[in-house]
């Protein structure tokens, strides 16, 4: 779904791409305490999101407020300040808003994301909790506006891997079908369908270069 600047104002809910769609924090895996979700704004205009949720003592998010250009995404990184044995097997929720920039703030869509906390991949997840509010915020440079750069990593990510993330990030810096002033080939031009779909890989490539 592409909209067109031009057009009227949005009415009603609008999708809002996240990936992923759950976050899961196991206290034997420390590598799993920082998790990132990626929103992607596929829309014609600037969206404004905010970041909300059920246990915000919980959680430190990096920029849980910003903008999305039009045609871009942001990655959002969440940490779990303490995976203790008290909060094994709870279920909070996290919830992006979005509206548009620049005009009235109301919210024309949003989506809940699930977060678990267990001791170890075989526990059982709970039902997740449903009254939202604002986590901590970090620094600003704790988010990126396409993909964060793996730190202090033991071992260094595969080839493969590098080369389809860098696939992603460039079909998402192509144009989009019906842009007129640009100078790139028509046949470079990408519909919004695709770019989605990069995006969602860019989010899985993130997911395991942050696990490597």
């Amino acid at each position: 779904m592409h909209w067109d600047r031009h057009s009227g104002p949005l009415e009603g809910n609008v999708p809002v791409f996240v990936f992923p769609t759950e976050l899961t924090y196991y206290a034997d895996d420390l590598s799993s305490h920082k998790q990132i979700l990626t929103v992607y704004n596929p829309y014609g205009f600037i969206l404004s999101y905010k970041v909300l949720s059920t246990a915000p003592q919980k959680y430190s998010v990096g920029d849980s407020s910003g903008l999305i250009q039009p045609g871009c995404c942001v990655d959002i990184v969440v940490r779990h300040r303490d995976v203790s044995t008290s909060v094994h097997g709870q279920r909070d929720k996290f919830r992006i808003s979005v509206h548009e920039h620049g005009k009235k703030k109301k919210t024309i869509g949003h989506k809940d994301i699930p977060a678990t906390s267990l001791a170890s991949a075989t526990d059982e997840r709970p039902e997740p909790r449903d009254d939202f509010g604002s986590p901590r915020r970090e620094p600003a440079h704790s988010t990126t506006t396409l993909a964060e750069t793996p730190e202090n990593r033991g071992s260094n990510p595969s080839s493969l891997v590098v080369l389809v993330a860098f696939a992603c990030i460039s079909a998402l810096l192509l144009p989009t079908q019906g842009e007129k002033a640009s100078s790139v080939p028509d046949y470079l031009h990408l519909t919004v369908n695709q770019k989605l779909i990069a995006a969602y890989v860019l989010g899985l490539v993130t997911m395991v270069l942050l696990r490597v």
